[in-house]
């Protein structure tokens, strides 16, 4: 405990050091134009072609296959590589034969979140790198198994949070630290969509071009509905987490950076789903608030289906005695304490030519360029990673616990040191999934 203490006093740096203040391509001098690293992307949908021309635009990143149950997805995400990504990588439906490979040095997991943890378990198990995208687990369990497992195989495993290699990002954390907006005591993180309803689904025959049992994996076995595949999955508790994970991650996670946080002392959490009468099992309104050591206080703010935008939809607002910060993927500004701006620094990649979009469709922008490099970076030659999984796990047991805290209507203390409930037999209960037989990740 002492040294998990010691780091997460440490984590207001964090990714806030040399490599994210100096130019993006400060270690193009170093690498060799012999050393590459070969990528095997796991899961085709959109996010995947963000992360594949981000490669595409590492001259130390190389896309060599390409795997999904899904037969068409897989046929178009070929093609989209040949012509996006200047490769011609081979194609798998089961991931399982590309971790034999012993060709293919790191693993994208691109996949719905009831495999992200179990595919990035069985990538370091064998031997490959990972890079995961957010949220690392489905369940508390699967976060604290991730960390024994890199831990004991010594691999890479870096999560897809990309806004941690931001250079303005990490530029505000460290004037944060240096003492900026005064002493900083509450963060606010905010998002808000107007997502519209799923409705509710028919059982209906599984597509001929998709692997339906595959896709479920570790997963206890449904039958196959018409509201699920490829996207609302995210809306149902067997294979998502709910918008507080599928986007608060990034929120919540700088709001702690920005904070110099771990684990809270006690979580709550209201709202619910609100605007339909659907499928739609997780909260498309939440407030969730959690309390840290020291007086410290975080608030995730989230609206599904009510996009009016308080700080321009999504971002980070940081509280001192001296002042304000509001963060977001594009910027960092600065407020006196009467709101008064004072200073404005932008992104502002130039050599990354969506550097200046928050994203597009497929999610590709300059921090994912900086957010992959640095993992190309720590393979090659030991850069210190931006996402550490033992760093991203806090950020994401922070969004278990507020789905935890929302479910059982309960106010729970946690263990500063460990992350767990102390108080609630609900939330024991809800620590780990069922996994269907053959398929539970283990040490």
């Amino acid at each position: 405990m002492t040294t998990r203490r010691k780091f997460i006093k440490n984590t207001a740096l964090g990714a806030a050091g040399v490599t994210l203040l100096s130019t993006a391509s400060s270690y193009a001098s170093v690498l060799g134009s012999a050393d590459r690293v070969n990528f095997a992307i796991i899961g085709c949908g959109g996010r995947a072609h963000g992360l594949a021309k981000a490669i595409g635009n590492i001259k130390q990143g190389n896309i060599v296959a390409i795997c999904d149950v899904d037969a068409n997805r897989l046929s178009k995400f070929k093609e989209f590589c040949i012509k996006e990504t200047n490769t011609n990588p081979k194609t798998e439906s089961d991931f399982r034969k590309l971790l034999e490979d012993k060709s293919i040095d790191a693993v994208v997991v691109a996949t719905p979140e009831h495999w992200h943890a179990p595919m990035a378990i069985m990538g370091m198990q064998a031997g490959k790198h990972v890079y995961v995208e957010k949220p690392c687990s489905h369940n508390p369990h699967e976060n604290e198994l991730l960390v024994k497992v890199q831990k004991k195989y010594g691999k890479l495993c870096q999560m897809g949070n990309q806004q941690r290699s931001s250079r303005s990002s990490a530029m505000a954390v460290n004037d944060i630290k240096e003492g900026v907006i005064g002493d900083v005591y509450a963060a606010k993180a905010v998002y808000a969509n107007a997502r519209k309803s799923i409705g509710i689904g028919k059982e209906v025959a599984v597509p001929p071009t998709l692997d339906w049992d595959l896709w479920q994996g570790p997963a206890p076995r449904e039958n196959y509905r018409n509201n699920v595949h490829p996207y609302n999955w995210h809306w149902f508790k067997t294979w998502g987490t709910g918008e507080i994970h599928n986007n608060g991650t990034h929120e919540i996670d700088i709001c702690r950076w920005a904070l110099g946080v771990g684990y809270p002392t006690r979580v709550v959490s209201a709202g619910g789903r609100l605007h339909y009468n659907d499928d739609w099992e997780f909260f498309d309104t939440q407030m969730t608030s959690y309390e840290f050591e020291g007086g410290k206080t975080l608030t995730w703010d989230g609206r599904s289906c009510n996009a009016f935008k308080s700080i321009g939809g999504r971002g980070a607002v940081i509280h001192g005695t001296k002042g304000s910060i509001h963060l977001d993927r594009s910027k960092y500004v600065l407020y006196d304490l009467k709101g008064k701006k004072l200073k404005t620094e932008f992104e502002n990649q130039k050599k990354e030519s969506s550097a200046n979009k928050t994203s597009d469709t497929i999610g590709f922008d300059g921090l994912t360029v900086s957010h992959m490099r640095n993992f190309i970076n720590a393979i090659l030659v030991g850069e210190k990673q931006n996402s550490p999984i033992w760093e991203a796990a806090i950020s994401t047991q922070l969004c278990h616990l507020g789905n935890i805290a929302q479910f059982t209507k309960e106010s729970l203390d946690v263990d500063p040191n460990t992350g767990r409930v102390l108080n609630s037999k609900q939330a024991k209960k809800m620590w780990k999934r069922k996994y269907e037989k053959g398929w539970e990740p283990k040490l």
